[in-house]
C-alpha cells in the first residue's frame, strides 16, 4: 500500500511536469540556486522532509537550506544548463 501510493505520488509529480521525480531532478533553493538532486517522493536520505520541502545542503551557494523541485519548462535554458551541470552528492 505504501509503494503503492510512493508511486502514485512520483507520477502525479510527472504529470504537473516535475521532470526526474523519483530520480534526478532539478531543484532550486532559498538563495535562488538551482541544481540537480535525487528526490523521492516520501523518501530522503540525505535531506530532513518538511513536506513539499527538503532542508538539504546547496552545492551552489555553499549552505544548508530549504530546496523545493521545479518546473523544467519554466527553466530558460541557461538555467536547465546550469541546473545539470552542477548536482549534489549522490551519496548520503
Amino acid at each position: 500500500m505504501v509503494v503503492a501510493s510512493l508511486c502514485l505520488m512520483t507520477l502525479v509529480a510527472r504529470k504537473r511536469g516535475y521532470e526526474g521525480m523519483g530520480g534526478n531532478t532539478v531543484v532550486r533553493c532559498r538563495g535562488g540556486h538551482l541544481f540537480t538532486t535525487i528526490w523521492v517522493p516520501g523518501v530522503s536520505i540525505k535531506s530532513l522532509r518538511l513536506g513539499w520541502w527538503r532542508l538539504q545542503y546547496c552545492p551552489v551557494g555553499k549552505h544548508w537550506t530549504i530546496v523545493v523541485p521545479v518546473k523544467v519548462t519554466t527553466l530558460s535554458d541557461e538555467e536547465r544548463e546550469a541546473a545539470a551541470e552542477i548536482r549534489d552528492i549522490r551519496l548520503p
